[in-house]
């Protein structure tokens, strides 16, 4: 249960308000109190994805240069279509590749082994997740998921059984 206010305690209140407002009229302020402070200004959602589908097709091609150079040459023309996504991504959205750089909070954990199990699990995701991803995007970026999608689902498909 609150208790009233004591006149003393208003008139001290009052007095600590009229000081406050005559030492803002002899420094020059407005009176209008601290500045407001800014909120940012939402991040567009285009870029938001367009982040998402550039670190996306840079993890996927890290895949597959790991397996390339273990040598599995019969992967490159598979990496490329990745490799050509990614400079569309880019040349579309150039601001979206200069991402801040934040310091890892807990240590990095070994990769797991790369494997054509792996990069056919890897493009079977991301293939499900573009037809979402379409939700979120103009007509002209959704014609391009919609494409890197269509040849993610085909890499599912076409990736050889072995080395």
């Amino acid at each position: 249960m609150r208790r009233p206010l004591s006149r003393r305690a208003v008139l001290a209140g009052g007095a600590n308000l009229a000081g406050a407002t005559a030492l803002a009229a002899l420094t020059g302020c407005s009176g209008s109190g601290a500045p407001e402070a800014t909120t940012p200004k939402p991040e567009d959602p285009e870029h938001v994805l367009a982040r998402e589908l550039i670190a996306d097709k840079e993890r996927t091609i890290g895949l597959y240069t790991t397996l390339i150079t273990a040598g599995g040459e019969k992967l490159t023309p598979f990496r490329e279509r990745h490799q050509a996504h990614l400079a569309e991504l880019r040349r579309r959205f150039p601001s979206a590749t200069k991402l801040p750089t934040n310091p890892p909070t807990t240590p990095p954990s070994p990769p797991p082994k790369v494997s054509l199990t792996r990069l056919r699990d890897v493009e079977r995701k991301a293939a499900a997740l573009r037809p979402r991803q379409l939700a979120d995007a103009s007509p002209a970026l959704s014609q391009l998921i919609a494409s890197i999608g269509a040849c993610e689902a085909l890499h599912v498909l076409s990736l050889p059984r072995s080395l």
